[in-house]
């Protein structure tokens, strides 16, 4: 289903944005060494809880999970990419981490992803992956506007990925949001310009290019969820859901603070 928002549910969706925006922040400020992967979601489910809004994960139980999720905030350290089940784990000087969540307000949902370093250190590597995938993503919202294809996205998203050198997996990518989490269309991280569906005012996007540094291969942890590279590289992952507008994107999950 490809769903057209009308302009309250638009207005909606920038409520909801925002939140999930402010909600990131918050738990990048919490994240230091020493913090629990659980704290981060419990901390979360507080946020969400005291907004009156709702998980999108709790209860989330697609085909190729274990079952319902069952947290509120996916958690991806290191070499995990996707789907980061919280654990008791706690975050180390160097660790590369990438929160992803998705709520909904209102009736609305939102998705968004950052991906950072914890501590002191600034391993080259990864600043390098934050970097890029933060580039593309930035890329592909510059793509997006009425009357572009999907296809322009994933072309000016995997452009950048591969310029820096990156293998480009294509299970997983962005999606079409609004009343639900997870839509059509399909956003690959990489395509052909000039293909796919046409953009249209009303539609949200969750655009989300991720990457592995020496693989395009993932393997599943025995959680049935967490999603790590192969070869156990660092990862990262940059996502915003965007609104298309009579004028291009207006990126809807920034928090506050950067409006």
């Amino acid at each position: 289903m490809i769903e057209i928002l009308t302009a309250a549910q638009v207005d909606r969706a920038r409520r909801t944005g925002a939140l999930v925006g402010d909600i990131l922040h918050s738990l990048k400020e919490r994240s230091q060494v020493g913090t629990n992967l659980l704290d981060l979601d419990r901390w979360t489910a507080e946020m969400i809880r005291d907004a009156g809004a709702e998980s999108c994960y709790v209860d989330y139980a697609p085909s190729f999970g274990r079952g319902p999720f069952g947290h509120y905030v996916c958690t991806a350290v290191n070499d995990a990419v996707l789907h980061g089940r919280p654990r008791d784990q706690r975050l180390e000087d160097g660790d590369l981490l990438t929160l992803d969540l998705a709520v909904r307000l209102d009736g609305i949902a939102a998705d968004s992803a950052i991906s950072f370093i914890v501590g002191e250190s600034r391993p080259a590597e990864s600043v390098d992956l934050i970097e890029t995938t933060e580039r593309a993503l930035a890329a592909g919202i510059a793509a997006a506007g009425p009357g572009a294809r999907i296809g322009d996205l994933s072309h000016a998203i995997g452009t950048v990925l591969s310029d820096a050198g990156y293998p480009i997996n294509m299970q997983f990518g962005g999606h079409g949001i609004g009343t639900t989490m997870h839509q059509d269309p399909h956003v690959s991280n990489d395509g052909r310009p000039g293909r796919g569906y046409q953009l249209r005012p009303g539609l949200l996007l969750a655009l989300e290019p991720w990457i592995m540094a020496d693989t395009d291969v993932l393997v599943t942890d025995d959680d049935g969820w967490t999603l790590r590279s192969e070869t156990g590289c660092r990862t990262a992952h940059s996502e915003h859901t965007v609104a298309i507008t009579e004028d291009g994107a207006e990126v809807l999950t920034l928090p506050s603070g950067a409006r």
